[in-house]
Protein backbone atom coordinates (compact mmCIF):
# COMPACT_ATOMS: atom_id res chain seq x y z
CA UNK A 1 0.00 0.00 0.00
CA UNK A 2 1.73 3.55 -1.07
CA UNK A 3 1.40 6.11 1.45
CA UNK A 4 1.01 9.82 0.57
CA UNK A 5 4.76 11.26 1.31
CA UNK A 6 5.71 13.23 3.97
CA UNK A 7 7.53 16.32 3.11
CA UNK A 8 11.11 16.29 5.46
CA UNK A 9 14.70 17.65 5.04
CA UNK A 10 17.07 14.88 5.02
CA UNK A 11 20.81 14.80 4.92
CA UNK A 12 23.21 12.11 6.13
CA UNK A 13 26.99 12.30 5.81
CA UNK A 14 29.92 9.90 6.59
CA UNK A 15 31.67 10.48 9.82
CA UNK A 16 34.72 9.15 12.18
CA UNK A 17 33.23 8.01 15.57
CA UNK A 18 35.21 7.31 18.95
CA UNK A 19 35.12 3.53 19.21
CA UNK A 20 35.90 1.29 22.54
CA UNK A 21 37.78 -1.44 20.49
CA UNK A 22 41.43 -1.37 20.67
CA UNK A 23 41.46 0.30 24.37
CA UNK A 24 39.69 2.89 23.21
CA UNK A 25 41.45 4.27 21.04
CA UNK A 26 39.43 3.41 17.80
CA UNK A 27 37.64 5.01 15.54
CA UNK A 28 34.72 3.65 13.18
CA UNK A 29 33.09 5.14 10.23
CA UNK A 30 29.38 5.65 10.43
CA UNK A 31 26.18 7.72 8.43
CA UNK A 32 25.24 10.66 11.13
CA UNK A 33 21.61 11.50 9.95
CA UNK A 34 19.12 14.13 10.86
CA UNK A 35 16.30 11.43 11.12
CA UNK A 36 14.97 11.07 14.65
CA UNK A 37 15.05 7.43 16.17
CA UNK A 38 11.36 6.35 17.47
CA UNK A 39 11.35 3.58 19.99
CA UNK A 40 7.77 1.30 18.73
CA UNK A 41 7.20 -1.35 21.19
CA UNK A 42 5.97 -4.91 20.00
CA UNK A 43 3.00 -6.91 21.78
CA UNK A 44 3.41 -10.83 22.72
CA UNK A 45 2.07 -13.33 20.28
CA UNK A 46 1.46 -16.47 22.13
CA UNK A 47 3.43 -20.47 20.88
CA UNK A 48 2.04 -21.28 18.19
CA UNK A 49 2.39 -25.25 19.04
CA UNK A 50 3.87 -27.03 16.12
CA UNK A 51 4.01 -23.45 14.17
CA UNK A 52 5.87 -20.72 16.04
CA UNK A 53 7.68 -19.98 19.07
CA UNK A 54 6.38 -17.57 21.51
CA UNK A 55 7.13 -14.03 19.16
CA UNK A 56 6.81 -10.12 19.91
CA UNK A 57 5.28 -8.86 16.73
CA UNK A 58 3.67 -5.25 15.83
CA UNK A 59 1.78 -4.10 12.91
CA UNK A 60 3.51 -2.99 10.04
CA UNK A 61 1.12 -0.15 8.80
CA UNK A 62 2.56 1.89 11.93
CA UNK A 63 6.13 1.55 10.65
CA UNK A 64 5.43 2.27 7.57
CA UNK A 65 3.72 5.60 8.08
CA UNK A 66 6.44 6.42 10.82
CA UNK A 67 9.11 6.00 8.04
CA UNK A 68 7.28 8.12 6.03
CA UNK A 69 6.88 10.75 8.24
CA UNK A 70 10.56 10.89 8.04
CA UNK A 71 11.59 8.80 11.40
CA UNK A 72 13.38 5.82 11.51
CA UNK A 73 11.72 3.15 13.91
CA UNK A 74 13.12 0.98 16.19
CA UNK A 75 10.95 -2.10 17.04
CA UNK A 76 11.34 -2.44 21.07
CA UNK A 77 11.40 -6.57 22.79
CA UNK A 78 9.49 -6.71 25.92
CA UNK A 79 12.56 -7.60 27.91
CA UNK A 80 10.11 -7.85 31.38
CA UNK A 81 12.50 -7.66 33.79
CA UNK A 82 15.29 -6.55 32.21
CA UNK A 83 15.45 -2.56 33.37
CA UNK A 84 18.60 -2.09 32.28
CA UNK A 85 18.72 -3.04 28.44
CA UNK A 86 15.59 -0.82 28.17
CA UNK A 87 17.30 1.57 29.33
CA UNK A 88 20.05 1.19 27.12
CA UNK A 89 17.21 1.47 24.34
CA UNK A 90 15.41 4.42 26.24
CA UNK A 91 18.57 6.81 25.72
CA UNK A 92 19.21 6.06 22.52
CA UNK A 93 15.74 6.92 21.34
CA UNK A 94 14.46 10.39 20.15
CA UNK A 95 10.67 9.39 20.73
CA UNK A 96 8.32 7.12 21.65
CA UNK A 97 5.21 5.82 19.93
CA UNK A 98 3.21 3.90 21.80
CA UNK A 99 0.58 1.73 19.78
CA UNK A 100 -3.06 0.67 19.97
CA UNK A 101 -3.30 -3.14 21.11
CA UNK A 102 -4.79 -5.56 24.06
CA UNK A 103 -6.05 -4.21 27.07
CA UNK A 104 -4.13 -2.83 29.92
CA UNK A 105 -4.34 -5.30 32.88
CA UNK A 106 -6.32 -3.31 35.70
CA UNK A 107 -3.71 -4.30 38.51
CA UNK A 108 -1.39 -1.53 36.67
CA UNK A 109 -4.10 1.41 38.07
CA UNK A 110 -4.88 -0.74 41.14
CA UNK A 111 -8.08 -2.30 40.28
CA UNK A 112 -9.30 -5.88 39.88
CA UNK A 113 -10.18 -7.01 36.75
CA UNK A 114 -13.93 -7.55 35.91
CA UNK A 115 -15.40 -10.39 33.37
CA UNK A 116 -15.77 -7.70 30.48
CA UNK A 117 -11.90 -7.08 30.51
CA UNK A 118 -10.15 -8.83 27.42
CA UNK A 119 -6.94 -9.98 26.90
CA UNK A 120 -4.10 -8.49 28.19
CA UNK A 121 0.05 -8.69 27.81
CA UNK A 122 1.96 -8.08 31.33
CA UNK A 123 4.99 -8.02 29.64
CA UNK A 124 4.05 -5.30 27.16
CA UNK A 125 2.21 -2.75 30.29
CA UNK A 126 5.37 -3.36 32.02
CA UNK A 127 7.92 -1.90 28.94
CA UNK A 128 5.40 0.93 28.22
CA UNK A 129 4.90 1.99 31.09
CA UNK A 130 8.26 2.16 31.88
CA UNK A 131 9.35 3.86 28.33
CA UNK A 132 6.51 6.29 29.44
CA UNK A 133 7.40 7.37 32.90
CA UNK A 134 11.15 7.91 31.65
CA UNK A 135 9.99 9.79 29.01
CA UNK A 136 7.52 12.20 30.84
CA UNK A 137 10.14 12.69 33.59
CA UNK A 138 12.74 13.91 30.54
CA UNK A 139 10.17 15.41 28.71
CA UNK A 140 11.21 13.42 25.50
CA UNK A 141 8.41 13.38 22.82
CA UNK A 142 5.62 11.14 22.62
CA UNK A 143 2.57 10.30 20.52
CA UNK A 144 0.04 7.53 21.50
CA UNK A 145 -3.15 5.98 19.44
CA UNK A 146 -5.76 3.87 21.06
CA UNK A 147 -4.36 2.14 23.85
CA UNK A 148 -1.25 3.94 23.58
CA UNK A 149 -3.27 7.03 25.21
CA UNK A 150 -4.72 4.75 28.08
CA UNK A 151 -1.18 3.97 28.87
CA UNK A 152 0.05 7.29 29.24
CA UNK A 153 -2.90 8.06 31.48
CA UNK A 154 -2.07 5.10 33.61
CA UNK A 155 1.80 5.72 33.83
CA UNK A 156 0.63 9.79 34.92
CA UNK A 157 -1.50 8.29 37.92
CA UNK A 158 -5.08 8.03 36.16
CA UNK A 159 -7.49 4.71 35.56
CA UNK A 160 -9.32 3.71 32.46
CA UNK A 161 -12.94 1.96 32.15
CA UNK A 162 -12.27 -2.08 31.87
CA UNK A 163 -15.50 -1.73 29.25
CA UNK A 164 -16.94 1.57 28.08
CA UNK A 165 -20.76 0.19 27.64
CA UNK A 166 -21.02 -1.50 30.56
CA UNK A 167 -19.35 1.29 32.68
CA UNK A 168 -20.58 5.12 30.98
CA UNK A 169 -24.21 5.01 31.09
CA UNK A 170 -25.91 6.41 27.31
CA UNK A 171 -22.27 5.76 25.80
CA UNK A 172 -22.40 5.21 22.20
CA UNK A 173 -20.91 2.06 20.26
CA UNK A 174 -16.85 2.81 20.36
CA UNK A 175 -15.74 -0.99 19.83
CA UNK A 176 -16.09 -1.26 15.72
CA UNK A 177 -13.84 -4.35 15.78
CA UNK A 178 -13.17 -5.55 12.32
CA UNK A 179 -12.87 -8.78 13.05
CA UNK A 180 -16.31 -8.67 14.44
CA UNK A 181 -18.00 -7.02 12.00
CA UNK A 182 -17.84 -5.92 8.44
CA UNK A 183 -15.90 -3.02 9.77
CA UNK A 184 -12.95 -1.15 7.75
CA UNK A 185 -10.00 0.02 9.54
CA UNK A 186 -10.70 3.57 8.15
CA UNK A 187 -13.80 3.31 8.62
CA UNK A 188 -15.38 6.98 10.40
CA UNK A 189 -17.94 6.30 12.92
CA UNK A 190 -18.66 9.48 14.98
CA UNK A 191 -16.61 13.11 15.84
CA UNK A 192 -14.63 14.28 18.48
CA UNK A 193 -14.63 17.66 19.28
CA UNK A 194 -10.87 19.35 20.04
CA UNK A 195 -10.90 22.53 22.61
CA UNK A 196 -8.81 25.11 20.20
CA UNK A 197 -6.94 26.08 23.19
CA UNK A 198 -5.03 22.55 23.13
CA UNK A 199 -2.02 21.53 21.50
CA UNK A 200 -3.91 19.08 19.66
CA UNK A 201 -6.89 22.02 18.24
CA UNK A 202 -3.70 24.19 17.45
CA UNK A 203 -2.24 21.55 15.62
CA UNK A 204 -5.08 20.11 13.60
CA UNK A 205 -6.73 23.53 13.41
CA UNK A 206 -10.24 22.56 13.57
CA UNK A 207 -12.99 22.25 16.10
CA UNK A 208 -14.77 18.54 15.73
CA UNK A 209 -13.16 16.04 12.95
CA UNK A 210 -14.65 12.29 12.83
CA UNK A 211 -12.73 9.12 12.99
CA UNK A 212 -12.45 5.56 13.10
CA UNK A 213 -12.90 3.87 16.28
CA UNK A 214 -11.54 0.04 17.59
CA UNK A 215 -11.75 0.20 21.62
CA UNK A 216 -13.96 -0.80 24.27
CA UNK A 217 -12.04 0.83 27.12
CA UNK A 218 -11.52 4.14 27.58
CA UNK A 219 -10.10 6.96 29.95
CA UNK A 220 -12.02 6.84 33.48
CA UNK A 221 -9.70 9.30 35.78
CA UNK A 222 -7.69 11.93 34.08
CA UNK A 223 -4.14 12.17 35.89
CA UNK A 224 -3.56 15.42 37.46
CA UNK A 225 -0.31 16.41 34.78
CA UNK A 226 -2.45 15.47 32.05
CA UNK A 227 -5.59 17.68 30.30
CA UNK A 228 -8.16 15.88 28.11
CA UNK A 229 -7.71 17.39 23.97
CA UNK A 230 -10.48 15.20 22.45
CA UNK A 231 -14.71 14.37 23.34
CA UNK A 232 -16.80 11.65 21.81
CA UNK A 233 -19.95 12.50 21.32
CA UNK A 234 -21.31 10.91 24.84
CA UNK A 235 -18.52 12.63 26.75
CA UNK A 236 -16.10 9.94 26.75
CA UNK A 237 -12.39 11.51 26.76
CA UNK A 238 -10.90 10.61 23.42
CA UNK A 239 -7.24 12.12 23.92
CA UNK A 240 -4.78 13.23 26.26
CA UNK A 241 -1.60 15.53 26.22
CA UNK A 242 0.40 17.39 28.96
CA UNK A 243 0.02 21.06 30.64
CA UNK A 244 3.45 21.66 30.49
CA UNK A 245 4.11 22.18 26.99
CA UNK A 246 5.79 18.47 26.92
CA UNK A 247 4.81 17.22 23.06
CA UNK A 248 3.03 14.35 24.86
CA UNK A 249 -0.13 13.79 22.74
CA UNK A 250 -2.43 10.88 22.84
CA UNK A 251 -5.22 10.12 20.79
CA UNK A 252 -7.94 7.29 21.39
CA UNK A 253 -8.72 6.58 17.82
CA UNK A 254 -6.16 4.97 15.13
CA UNK A 255 -4.96 7.96 12.73
CA UNK A 256 -2.72 5.55 11.18
CA UNK A 257 -5.34 4.16 9.21
CA UNK A 258 -6.84 7.32 8.02
CA UNK A 259 -3.28 9.11 6.73
CA UNK A 260 -4.17 8.42 3.47
CA UNK A 261 -8.00 10.42 3.60
CA UNK A 262 -6.66 13.11 5.96
CA UNK A 263 -4.32 15.33 6.03
CA UNK A 264 -4.97 16.45 9.49
CA UNK A 265 -4.30 12.70 10.27
CA UNK A 266 -0.74 13.25 8.78
CA UNK A 267 -0.02 16.46 10.66
CA UNK A 268 0.09 14.18 14.21
CA UNK A 269 2.78 12.14 13.23
CA UNK A 270 4.67 15.12 11.04
CA UNK A 271 4.73 17.45 14.17
CA UNK A 272 5.68 14.36 16.32
CA UNK A 273 8.91 13.66 13.97
CA UNK A 274 9.31 17.35 14.37
CA UNK A 275 9.37 17.70 17.74
CA UNK A 276 11.63 14.15 17.70
CA UNK A 277 13.82 15.40 15.38
CA UNK A 278 14.46 18.91 18.08
CA UNK A 279 15.26 16.43 20.72
CA UNK A 280 17.68 14.68 18.92
CA UNK A 281 19.74 18.27 18.44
Amino acid sequence: MDLIPFTLRSRERLVLKPSDDYGGAGIVLGWESNRPIIGVPTQTLEEIPGELPRCWVMSQQYVRVLVQAGAVPWIIPLLGGDSPTLRAIYQRLDGIFLPGGVDLHPSTYQEEPTALCGRTDPDRDEIELALTRWAIEDGKPLLAVCRGVQVINVAAGGTVHQDVAAEVPGSIKHDYFPSQGDYRRDLLVHEVRIPPDTRLGRLLETPSLRVNSMHHQGIKRVAESLRPNAFAPDGLIEGLESSNGHFLLGVQWHPESLVERDPAMRKLFAAFVEAATYWMR
